[in-house]
């Protein structure tokens, strides 16, 4: 999977854009056949905002924005409502045991 980084009016660590790969990496495992990934850092003043639209075939682009004072809490906004967005595991159907006539 590749991730595309943007950075507009901002200057971003690599520290934070390896926050940003691992944590993207992480949720697209959940999503089947993931293509891509842009991953858009804006500083607009004293707000800084990050946006995450991931990409895959036959289903709709997921985007997600997270906006605070600092990148860190702002990535970390993002990347919780794109895991709301993510579908869910289902769990495997449970066996009973069926007890033998008497």
């Amino acid at each position: 999977m590749e991730i595309i980084f943007h950075a507009h009016h901002a200057t971003v660590s690599e520290w934070m854009r390896a926050r940003a790969t691992r944590g993207v990496r992480k949720l697209s495992a959940r999503l089947t056949r993931a293509v891509d990934a842009v991953v858009r850092f804006e500083q607009d003043g004293r707000v800084r905002r990050v946006e995450i639209l991931l990409h895959a075939p036959r289903q709709r682009d997921l985007i997600a924005t997270g906006e605070s004072r600092f990148f860190g809490p702002a990535l970390v906004t993002a990347l919780a409502r794109l895991q709301a967005q993510l579908p869910r595991k289902r769990a495997g159907r449970t066996r009973t045991r069926r007890l033998a006539p008497a």
